[in-house]
């Protein structure tokens, strides 16, 4: 079914449910600024393009998703991708692969390939997402051991020995001030699970840098200024070449957002005992990817975490989820020039413990316990990810994992018939 789930929900709207919602929404955004500059940033885009992205991926995901608690805008997983599509094609090649990618999922959408997901294997799914967050934790390496190397390189097995050659950089001040941005979110989670912590703990770190004599980039001092408005939408320049060259990446961005956003709503209906409608959520999928990059954003998908942080905070329905998005659209206007103040440290340390909670290091002992088929799978994939590339990661994990599939319900092999010669 591909009806979005607001259109149920909405004529049950109550002042009861409206005001959860609006809570919850406001309590969302906060978390989700902070996350949305630092994953920007980290992507090697502007930071303010990771709030266009929240604002419009996460309007439209939750205005046209097939879950009533989702919560859409940029994700960890994107990081990868992103930085690898801006090095090689430039940010208006990142533009075009967004837009393709949107329309690819709309297909899929309308061609009810929401269900498929349940044929891609979990290990392949855990590989590729250690991977990702193997690479996004070295990423942020250099600011959070304050390392003076001025451009670090983007290849894994390049990027650790020039990190290492900087060893005698390292400034204990930087770690210090990362550390305890990663100790007061993890405090602030606990301790206050339905708070925006996150945002709070940024802020006080910030703060306390700014009235400190501790020499740190801030995100004005090394991007300037942030926008107070959103951009004016605007159709990129597309030719026959640039939309062949693009296809590949627009391939894995799909396949990331799909694959990311069906979990993100399945993780839902697990907390809610709640359905989701898979199709639909494709559909919202490709229409916010296509959205987002008609204002310049990033690829936007279905987040787990805040989407659980919605649901803990009383969210029930699709409007908490606009509320959000409006609420960081009210924000970014008011007070747009008091990011500049956060502290570039407290963002590393912010992604560094994403990257951490991204590997999921509760489910190692149970996958170490998985069969050697399994934990082949994931190892490849996971390899792949981090020593060669994201798409050639997914074609052979995925590859892989079906294989292992098909072995072991003992699928009899093709009765082939000889070639006349």
């Amino acid at each position: 079914m591909r009806r979005p789930a607001i259109l149920d929900t909405f004529p049950e709207t109550t002042r009861t449910s409206l005001t959860a919602d609006a809570l919850s929404g406001m309590t969302v955004a906060m978390v989700a600024i902070p996350l949305s500059l630092a994953i920007a940033i980290a992507s090697g885009a502007d930071p303010a393009t990771g709030l266009i992205t929240a604002i419009i991926g996460g309007f439209l995901i939750s205005a046209f998703g097939g879950s009533h608690t989702q919560i859409g805008g940029p994700t960890g997983a994107f990081i990868v991708v992103v930085y690898g599509v801006i090095a090689a094609h430039g940010y208006d090649g990142l533009v075009i692969a967004t837009l393709m990618a949107g329309l690819i999922l709309l297909l899929a959408g309308f061609l009810r390939a929401g269900s498929l997901i349940a044929y891609i294997p979990e290990a392949v799914i855990d590989g590729f997402t250690m991977g990702i967050a193997v690479i996004i934790g070295t990423s942020q390496l250099k600011d959070f051991f304050g390392l003076s190397i001025d451009k670090v390189p983007a290849d894994f097995l390049e990027k650790i020995p020039a990190l290492w050659a900087e060893r005698g950089s390292v400034n204990a001040e930087a770690i210090l001030v990362a550390l305890v941005t990663m100790v007061l979110i993890v405090l602030f989670r606990r301790a206050a699970p339905k708070l925006p912590g996150l945002i709070v703990a940024v802020a006080l770190v910030s703060m306390a840098v700014a009235m400190t004599p501790i020499d740190t980039d801030t995100n004005g001092s090394r991007f300037g200024d942030l926008a107070r408005t959103l951009p004016a939408p605007k159709f990129p320049e597309i030719s026959v070449a640039r939309l062949q060259e693009l296809f590949p990446s627009a391939m894995v961005i799909a396949f990331l957002a799909g694959v990311e956003s069906l979990l993100s709503a399945m993780v839902a209906d697990r907390m809610t005992a709640g359905k989701h409608r898979p199709n639909a959520e494709l559909i919202a999928q490709g229409i916010a990817n296509f959205g987002s990059s008609l204002f310049g954003g990033l690829p936007a998908t279905g987040a787990i975490a805040r989407t659980a942080t919605n649901i803990r905070a009383g969210g029930r329905t699709p409007l908490a989820g606009i509320i959000h998005a409006l609420t960081i659209l009210i924000i970014m206007w008011l007070v747009a020039p008091m990011a500049g103040y956060l502290a570039m440290l407290a963002l590393a340390g912010l992604l560094i413990l994403t990257a951490w909670n991204m590997a999921e290091p509760h489910k190692w002992r149970a996958q170490l316990a998985k069969p050697r088929a399994d934990q082949a799978v994931l190892l490849v994939t996971f390899l792949l990810t981090v020593l060669a590339d994201l798409t050639i990661a997914i074609v052979v994990g995925v590859a892989l994992g079906l294989a292992v599939r098909l072995r072991r319900r003992q699928v009899p092999p093709a009765d082939w018939t000889p070639r006349e010669k």
